[in-house]
């Protein structure tokens, strides 16, 4: 394992390395005389209160298990399954959390079989482990919790009626009973949920797993603060972990692996990951505004609003929901309730960095640009080192005529971020705004492009600076190239006007045809058309030449012909409307 790689990661994802590296350790450190086991080590977090690191590692753990059934036993995947639940109720993932809990209590349904079935061998250190499995009794407690929070009610009650009398604790008693105040009428009281504090914001290694992660690499520890911005070799390292026969299909690795891409810029693997995890977890609501944006980014907005509705049957209490329907807002042009849905995420999570990028960017398209810069500047301030928040920032600058700020914002992202070639391509941006810094724009942009030959915002600006140069002929080679191996609405579009330069009328109508199939709300792709469409071309001429010779040939009488028979078609259709 290469160390380096851990200081590229922010903190959310670190955890992960982190926590990924120690879990494929675990047949080797289960094994060890004298130590905890695991699952210990999950109690002790979740009693601790450290619900992400809980939902993180129980994650992990579980998918281990379904991918090796004997690496656990019965009660101890019981066990995780519950913890896992436990913290998605702490986030508020209450459908979720039912699921879970569900699988949980089937879990400990086949284990009371077992034990049944199976005599009892005497070895004592089954007594503690039995003693130390989670209350069946909680668990469906939590789950009536969850159907509450829900507004399900009547399934609440359910789970409640469900437990036998001589098990019901007082609590239970309590909000299962007609006479409760709680019952049908008043909703369950919610167990107090036990607050982060910074001290006990560590990561799983500080937390009774010392070693373990150490044993691969003592240099792990050292992770910076502040990323690089080259994400390749996370990219690559999530890669490897993905593919091995105990982690694959984890929804966390998925979800993880498709925000690197994105911040790599490389959308189109970003959704694909994206679209797996979903696939594996049809409850899943971390990662699905990014998910969401990049639809509507691609022009699929039909399919945004279908993720909208589905992650808002969820829960409405997320930001992404109402991330995701911003972005079908904003992408259809409607930037006043885009701002609404952005404000209203940032109410449930004033973290959101989506939900910012959202509202600024309906800021900055609704003539607000300096509203816009303090949102792009606290999502800078949350997320140092997704570009995107950069991006926002300098667009207004630019957008506002401060190109002396915006090009103090982009040399300070190309000098902390690195020279990779996003940075590159946001510098040659604000260098193509002034005329002095053309060339340097240039260099810029042949620097990125040797980076990566189908990154899309490089080849567009390419494009743009060749298209002032009237290079078109360079500028159809740059196209076909970027598009040898990708489709693009925005590649597809800026070909067709390169083409449309040097009259070749045909071949740019199918680009423009192209362009809208991918994106029908392409603006500039529609324009195109509709100008190549009153402009005449040699083939127009010659029709019209040849409406010319028919009309002198004697052949009116049939034309005229033709006019009345549709114009009877025409009152039929009136008719026929008024019945």
């Amino acid at each position: 394992m290469d160390p380096g790689n851990a200081a590229i990661l922010e903190p959310s994802l670190r955890s992960l390395y982190r926590v990924s590296e120690l879990v494929l350790l675990l047949p080797l450190s289960a094994a060890l005389p004298g130590r905890m086991n695991v699952i210990d080590h999950v109690r002790d977090m979740a009693a601790a209160g450290l619900h992400s690191n809980v939902r993180l590692l129980s994650s992990l753990l579980l998918t281990m298990s379904n991918n090796n059934p004997e690496l656990f036993s019965p009660s101890q995947k019981y066990q995780l399954l519950v913890y896992h639940a436990d913290s998605l109720f702490h986030d508020k993932e209450y459908r979720n959390a039912v699921s879970k809990y569900t699988m949980a209590l089937q879990q400990k349904k086949a284990l009371s079989k077992t034990s049944k079935v199976r005599p009892s061998t005497g070895n004592s250190a089954s007594t503690p482990q039995s003693q130390c499995l989670p209350s069946e009794i909680e668990v469906k407690y939590k789950m009536a919790e969850c159907y509450t929070m829900l507004k399900q009610d009547k399934d609440a009650i359910a789970i409640l009626d469900g437990i036998p009398s001589r098990q019901r604790t007082p609590k239970v008693n309590a909000d299962a009973s007609p006479t409760s105040p709680g019952f049908c009428w008043i909703r369950f009281a919610v167990l107090s949920v036990k607050v982060e504090r910074g001290s006990m914001e560590m990561n799983v290694i500080n937390c009774g797993l010392p070693g373990w992660l150490f044993c691969v690499d003592p240099k792990a520890y050292a992770f910076v603060g502040h990323p690089t911005g080259d994400n390749s070799r996370a990219i690559k390292y999530y890669c490897s972990l993905e593919k091995k026969s105990l982690l694959r299909d984890n929804v966390d690795l998925l979800g993880s692996l498709a925000d690197l891409y994105f911040r790599a810029g490389d959308n189109k693997n970003s959704v694909l990951k994206f679209e797996q995890a979903q696939m594996l977890d049809p409850y899943l609501i971390k990662g699905m505004d990014v998910y969401g944006y990049l639809l509507a980014r691609e022009g699929r907005l039909e399919d945004v609003e279908n993720l909208g509705c589905r992650l808002f049957n969820i829960s409405d209490q997320h930001a992404e929901p109402w991330v995701v329907s911003g972005c079908h807002s904003f992408y259809s042009k409607r930037y006043s309730r885009a701002l609404y849905l952005g404000a209203k995420a940032i109410q449930l999570n004033s973290n959101s960095v989506q939900a910012l990028l959202l509202k600024g960017a309906a800021l900055r398209n609704m003539g607000r640009v300096q509203e816009a810069i303090i949102h792009f500047r606290e999502a800078i301030r949350l997320a140092p080192c997704r570009l995107d928040c950069y991006e926002g920032l300098i667009e207004c600058y630019l957008a506002s005529n401060s190109i002396r700020e915006a090009m103090v914002m982009a040399n300070n992202v190309y000098k902390t971020l690195g020279a990779n070639a996003q940075t590159l391509t946001l510098l040659a941006t604000v260098c193509l705004e002034d005329p002095v810094t053309q060339e340097k724009a240039k260099t810029l942009l042949d620097k990125a492009l040797t980076q990566r030959p189908d990154y899309i915002k490089a080849v567009v600006k390419k494009a743009e600076l060749l298209s002032r140069e009237q290079k078109y002929e360079d500028g159809i080679a740059l196209l076909r190239n970027a598009l040898a191996n990708q489709s693009d609405c925005v590649l597809h579009r800026i070909l067709g006007d390169f083409l449309v330069a040097v009259n070749e009328y045909q071949e740019a109508m199918d680009q423009y045809s192209i362009a809208l199939s991918l994106d029908p709300n392409d603006q500039k792709s529609l324009e195109g058309m509709q100008k190549m469409e009153k402009e005449e071309s040699p083939t127009d001429a010659t029709q019209e030449e040849d409406v010319d010779d028919m009309e002198g040939s004697g052949e009116e009488g049939d034309l005229e012909g033709s006019d009345s028979e549709a114009a009877q078609w025409a009152d039929q259709e009136q008719w026929f409307g008024m019945q």
